[in-house]
């Protein structure tokens, strides 16, 4: 049984991932629990949460670096996959990072890690892993950005005088500007970091306070930085084929 493999990608993702040079070796995941303590903020300003951002940010990255320690037990050279669920009870939350540890069949996988050895990390399916490595990319690590924000209240005497209209409410817009570029650029710098020169693909960003006052809002942005691949002889696309459709009629 030492080449039993689990994971929870599909049939079609086992077999497109072995298409390009990849077998699965084990489905791996880790975990951290923290306590969301509280930070005050003027309640007439906007302001983002600095410690409560920090925070938030390094219980993904907690999760994510025991996940990629599993990857390494197994003598991995990537995750695919990866995805990270939050649950959370009153001020506290569990953060799990989870995905499928692969390894290059040729042995050359070196290659395809970290600078520093790390096994790569992307949450691309199978199907996205795939098709970026037929196009001649491969990636380097997911990326995170993380801001939670505090957006201002109303004077009492702004709210009688909007009190019964329909109306923009700046304030709302500009934090929710403000939280927003704040996630982006800190995802886009952890990725220059990590050195995906060549950009970041399958980006989301997720808007929520996750049980906070509706006050304070969490903007995380989450993407994949890539690099080319730097193999004169990597086959970029399959010759082209005939396919002919029959049906029965």
């Amino acid at each position: 049984m030492s080449n039993a493999f689990t994971s929870d990608l599909t049939i079609d993702e086992v077999l497109l991932i072995e298409e390009v040079g990849f077998e699965p070796v084990e489905f791996v995941l880790g975990s951290s629990y923290f306590h969301i303590g509280y930070q005050y903020s003027p309640w007439t300003q906007n302001m983002e949460l600095a410690d409560i951002s920090a925070m938030m940010l390094l219980a993904r990255r907690t999760a994510m670096q025991r996940m990629v320690a599993q990857a390494q037990h197994f003598k991995a050279d990537g995750i695919v996959g990866m995805r990270l669920e939050i649950e959370r009870e009153g001020h506290n939350a569990e953060f799990t990072a989870m995905g499928t540890a692969v390894r290059r069949r040729a042995g050359d996988g070196a290659k395809w890690r970290k600078p520093r050895g790390d096994p790569f990390t992307c949450d691309l399916s199978g199907v996205d892993f795939w098709a970026l490595v037929r196009g001649g990319f491969r990636p380097v690590g997911l990326a995170y950005g993380v801001c939670v924000y505090h957006v201002a209240r109303q004077t009492l005497g702004s709210w009688f005088q909007s009190v019964g209209q329909n109306m923009e409410m700046p304030t709302f817009r500009q934090a929710l500007y403000d939280a927003r570029e704040l996630a982006m650029e800190r995802m886009q710098y952890e990725a220059w970091e990590m050195g995906g020169r060549a950009g970041l693909v399958g980006v989301n960003v997720e808007e929520g306070n996750h049980g906070w006052h509706s006050h304070v809002i969490e903007f995380a942005a989450v993407g994949t930085a890539i690099l080319p691949i730097g193999d004169p002889e990597h086959e970029v696309h399959e010759s082209p084929k005939a396919v002919l459709i029959a049906q029965d009629g």
